[in-house]
């Protein structure tokens, strides 16, 4: 039984290496491959001899119509949206990708780490304290 244990341990330890060595790997990869580019742009300004994209959160115009149409509420909301979207583009989806591997592989970790060591018994009553055989 003792055996069992053992195994199941090191398969868990070698999930957990697998999926931090595939995933950061796989956000290597993302990194290096992808651009920042954001395909919200409004349109672009031209100032100092230099091209600079104007984004929607940078419009006046449609932070005032965004607050004219639901309040402050929302504006905030609009501002969650765009960050929790802008997790899954560009660099940022490599960052998203590294974290979630790490705290996916440390999960596979941790329950290795605290696996019950101590054999079950078999037979129920087996190993109660007390009791002779």
């Amino acid at each position: 039984m003792k055996r069992k244990a053992v195994n199941l341990r090191v398969g868990l330890y070698l999930i957990s290496a697998v999926i931090l060595v595939v995933g950061m790997g796989s956000a290597a990869f993302i990194y290096r491959a992808v651009s920042n580019q954001s395909s919200d742009v409004l349109g672009y300004e031209e100032e100092d001899g230099s091209v600079y994209p104007i984004m929607p959160d940078d419009s006046k115009k449609y932070l005032r119509d965004l607050e004219l149409y639901g309040g402050k509420a929302n504006v905030l909301m609009d501002e969650l949206r765009r960050g929790f979207v802008g997790l899954w583009h560009g660099k940022s989806l490599a960052f998203t990708v590294a974290c979630i591997t790490i705290f996916v592989s440390l999960g596979f970790f941790y329950s290795a780490n605290h696996l019950s060591s101590r054999p079950k018994p078999d037979i129920p009553g087996e190993n109660k304290p007390g009791r002779v055989n």
